[in-house]
């Protein structure tokens, strides 16, 4: 089944979702199975995004117009779809940059892993700048605390990695920055969450 998101920022009406609207039903999507919502896409409680997101089931695909339309932020977007992926569900993005992303096809699930790529990419250039933002306070007698290796992004990538038969496992850790200790206390050799990975990915 074919389940369309759409948003609008304003809620005074000053904004349609009739273009949305209509490159979604041209593309299958049943009118009955369209959800919305006029809100920032900064806000966490989009009524009519959690509502699309609790309908869709294994098989469906979910069809946005422009990927700003779904997501907050790039790694709220990474989430959102590995979310979606882990329930057999796709995404498909009509049109804008995210045009080519479709994750039932082989080739757009490689474009979303090169989103992914970029946005572990940001995530280490946000880490080396705290970690010179850290050594440069030592060196004027004030100390920080120590960065965690294991990130969120790292683990979703190493979970997807550790199933592949083809993965070593000094390369995994090589391109994650992390060592194999680190791996292994988040995630078994089989890619299972392990107590410390399931702290990551709940936040407790």
């Amino acid at each position: 089944m074919l389940i369309g998101y759409m948003r609008v920022s304003k809620v005074d009406g000053s904004q349609s979702t009739d273009l949305q609207k209509d490159a979604l039903l041209s593309a299958g999507v049943d009118p009955s199975q369209l959800y919305e919502d006029k809100a920032s896409g900064k806000r966490e409680d989009r009524p009519g995004l959690a509502a699309c997101l609790k309908a869709l089931r294994e098989g469906d695909t979910l069809l946005v117009w422009k990927l700003d339309r779904l997501g907050r932020n790039l790694r709220h977007l990474i989430n959102t779809v590995h979310d979606l992926t882990s329930k057999g569900v796709g995404l498909k993005v009509l049109t804008g940059h995210g045009a080519a992303i479709d994750t039932t096809r082989a080739a757009g699930k490689l474009v979303f892993g090169i989103f992914a790529a970029l946005a572990e990419f940001e995530r280490e250039l946000i880490s080396e700048r705290t970690i010179a933002g850290l050594d440069s306070a030592r060196a004027r007698g004030r100390k920080g605390g120590r960065p965690f290796k294991m990130t969120t992004p790292k683990l979703r990538w190493a979970m997807a990695a550790m199933g592949q038969p083809e993965t070593k496992v000094s390369d995994l850790c090589q391109e994650l920055g992390i060592t194999r200790q680190t791996l292994y206390r988040h995630l078994s050799p089989k890619g299972e969450l392990r107590p410390d990975g399931k702290k990551l990915l709940t936040g407790q």
